[in-house]
Formats: structure tokens, C-alpha cells, sequence
């Protein structure tokens, strides 16, 4: 029986064996299943996200347009009792105004975001910093 004890020892450390790399296989075969599965997740999306990429382009594109043709029915429907230059000089003028007025907001816009340094956090930040000092 000892010697059944001692071929029992190396039998079970061989099925530990194997099992360990049985189990690293497995893992392994897991792993290269997981990143295959987030490549293909990836794929779809980054597709997905660019065709709505190009329908918005397509969609800013063809809105440029109409506001095209809505400039040139509204300069159409003053030159129904006006000179034609006089329409498009007045269409001209009003979009001259707006494109000021846009403008001076995103001057005034701009001039609130700069600089881009968190002031109020750093604010806080010092703040924290002598309250721990005066503590300490």
C-alpha cells in the first residue's frame, strides 16, 4: 500500500497540474473572447457614431441651403414693391446686424471663459490648505 500511496502522490500533483493549466486555458481563451467582444462593441459603436456624424453634416449642410433660399424669398418678396438692389441691400443690412449682435455675445461670451483657470477651486483649495495648516 505504500507504494500505491506514493504513485496516488505524483497521479494527484499531475491532475493538479493539469487542471491548473486546463483553468489557465480556459482563462486565457476568456480573456482573448472578452477583447474580441469589446473590438466588435467598439466597431458598432464607432460606426454607428460615425454615420450620425455624417447625417448631422449632411443635415448642417442642406440647413446652410434653405437658409440660403429663405434670405433669397425674403429678398424676393421685398423686391415684389422695391428695386431689387434695394432688397438685397436690406436683407444684407439685417444680416449684418445679426452676424454683430452673434458677435458681441461670443466676444462677451469669450471673455467670460477666459482664462480657463478654475479660480474657484483654487480658491477652495487654499482655503482647505490654511484651515489643515491652522489645525496642524
Amino acid at each position: 500500500m505504500h507504494t500505491q500511496g506514493t504513485e496516488t502522490a505524483p497521479h494527484g500533483n499531475a491532475s493538479l497540474g493539469a487542471a491548473a493549466k486546463q483553468v489557465a486555458e480556459h482563462a486565457s481563451a476568456l480573456a482573448r473572447l472578452e477583447l474580441e467582444l469589446a473590438k466588435l462593441e467598439l466597431t458598432r459603436k464607432v460606426s454607428a457614431l460615425a454615420k450620425g456624424i455624417a447625417l448631422g453634416l449632411a443635415a448642417a449642410v442642406l440647413a446652410l441651403f434653405m437658409l440660403g433660399f429663405l434670405l433669397a424669398a425674403g429678398a424676393a418678396g421685398l423686391d415684389t414693391f422695391m428695386p431689387t438692389w434695394l432688397a438685397l441691400l436690406i436683407v444684407a443690412g439685417a444680416l449684418l446686424l445679426l452676424v454683430g449682435l452673434l458677435g458681441l455675445l461670443a466676444l462677451g461670451s469669450i471673455r467670460k471663459g477666459t482664462p480657463p483657470v478654475p479660480e474657484q477651486a483654487i480658491r477652495e483649495a487654499k482655503l482647505t490648505q490654511a484651515a489643515l495648516k491652522s489645525d496642524g
